[in-house]
């Protein structure tokens, strides 16, 4: 348990503010090529990593997903605690997302395909 712990704290997993999850590097690609996917999710770990948000006390995570189940107009992005889905997540989409949601706390709503009721 103490490792456990230890990892806990060295990755700030109390300290998570928002997490994005990606569907990119798909098994059988639909909502968008496998470069397009690929490509959105470098631009997202680079930066993340850029503006320091990936180690900061109030962090934002990210996850590469093999599917979100979305399979159109796609890449496909979901960030929570909100439940905000966004679709067409290119590089420039995903710099808006980043600049006035992740950091802004305001959802992209050009983008926006679904919100949780009650957000």
């Amino acid at each position: 348990m103490e490792e456990l712990d230890r990892l806990v704290e060295q990755l700030k997993l109390t300290k998570i503010r928002r997490h994005i999850f990606l569907c990119a590097d798909q098994t059988k690609p639909a909502c968008a090529s496998k470069e397009e996917g690929l490509e959105s999710w470098s631009y997202l770990k680079k930066r993340l990593e850029e503006l320091g948000l990936t180690k900061s006390e109030d962090c934002i995570y990210r996850t590469k997903a093999n599917c979100l189940r979305v399979c159109l107009q796609g890449p496909i992005a979901v960030v929570y605690p909100e439940g905000t889905w966004y679709h067409s997540v290119t590089p420039q989409v995903l710099e808006r997302i980043i600049q006035e949601h992740l950091i802004g706390g305001h959802p992209v709503q050009e983008f926006v395909l679904a919100e949780r009721s009650g957000s």
